[in-house]
């Protein structure tokens, strides 16, 4: 089958270290949309193959394996350009940068295939990038649903494999906010701990042994007693880093609903994290760009109580 009749096509090489996993175990890990189970109904269907022939869930990984996972296209699927208001930070012919409102998800996927920035994003340019396929044309990188903020979206798929390179080699600038749970004592610091899906919940992520390699930076803005204020800076880009990792290290994201505490004080929907600053080089003009969002008024409404309930 060419490589249009598939969502999305995955290689992996196996290193000595990855050696003796199973199989289902190590594809749900390195792609992290895909659940265990649904990882196995793929390689029973043979769109799982090991060194060119398919194997059982159950195969345990040995080094120097060329795995390639092929992810079917749903039947009859077709994204649809939608008229959505798109905040547009930057634009010219070969990428977008858009400052997202929190509650929008990025891009389709079973189960919810409109509302999204990709079909937003369809309707105002009508060309986004191809290599990602039909879900997620223009992608590069992702902020979660309830993460408000900047992101950058490919036009050409030349300028898509351009912003790719950057990522892979952590040469992107990316410096998010977040209030989170707690009275952090140092004023900066660093959680290196390797992140991978959750082996009991496998709608989660969180700090496993057999993880990817995950780092994040953060450093104190403002303390409320309860609640510090922080600028977390990726190094890395896993699903859920910052949520995950300050949670891990006792302070959660508030609001968060899958990692944070379930009491909150605060009425809002999801979690208090905004993609602030995004910075990298062009790819094609290779010029430095950073652009910058401000954190929206649900944000600053609840900055605001909290400085006036310091004073009171």
């Amino acid at each position: 089958m060419d490589r249009e009749e598939f969502l999305d096509v995955y290689h992996f090489k196996i290193t000595e270290e990855e050696e003796g996993q199973r199989i289902d175990v190590y594809l749900s890990n390195q792609v992290e949309e895909l659940s265990r189970s649904h990882i196995q109904k793929l390689i029973e269907k043979e769109n799982v193959l090991v060194n060119q022939k398919p194997v059982k869930p159950s195969y345990k990984l040995k080094e120097e394996d060329e795995i390639v996972l092929k992810i079917p296209l749903p039947e009859n699927l077709k994204i649809e350009p939608e008229n959505i208001p798109v905040d547009i930070v930057y634009e010219d012919e070969h990428l977008i940068v858009v400052n997202k409102p929190q509650g929008m998800v990025v891009h389709p996927a079973p189960g919810n295939f409109s509302g999204t920035l990709v079909n937003a994003l369809l309707y105002h340019c009508k060309n986004l990038s191809g290599i990602n396929g039909v879900f997620r044309p223009g992608i590069v990188h992702r902020i979660d649903k309830d993460t408000s903020g900047l992101l950058v979206v490919a036009k050409s798929d030349r300028a898509h494999l351009g912003l790719a390179e950057q990522i892979k080699n952590k040469n992107v600038t990316r410096k998010y906010i977040a209030l989170v749970e707690g009275n952090i004592k140092d004023e900066k610091g660093t959680v290196n701990a390797p992140i991978g899906r959750h082996p009991v919940d496998r709608k989660k992520m969180a700090v496993v042994k057999n993880g990817k390699e995950a780092i994040t930076h953060y450093r104190v803005l403002e303390r409320f007693g309860e609640y510090t204020l922080i600028e977390a800076t990726l190094e890395t880009g896993r699903t859920h880093q910052i949520r995950v990792h300050m949670a891990y290290i006792g302070y959660p994201v508030v609001g968060d609903p899958v990692y944070g505490r379930k009491k909150q004080r605060f009425n809002i929907k999801g979690q208090m994290l905004h993609a602030k600053v995004l910075g990298f080089i062009h790819p094609i003009t290779n010029e430095y760009m950073e652009f910058e969002a401000p954190l929206p008024n649900y944000f600053l409404k609840v900055l605001e109580n909290l400085r006036k309930a310091l004073k009171s």
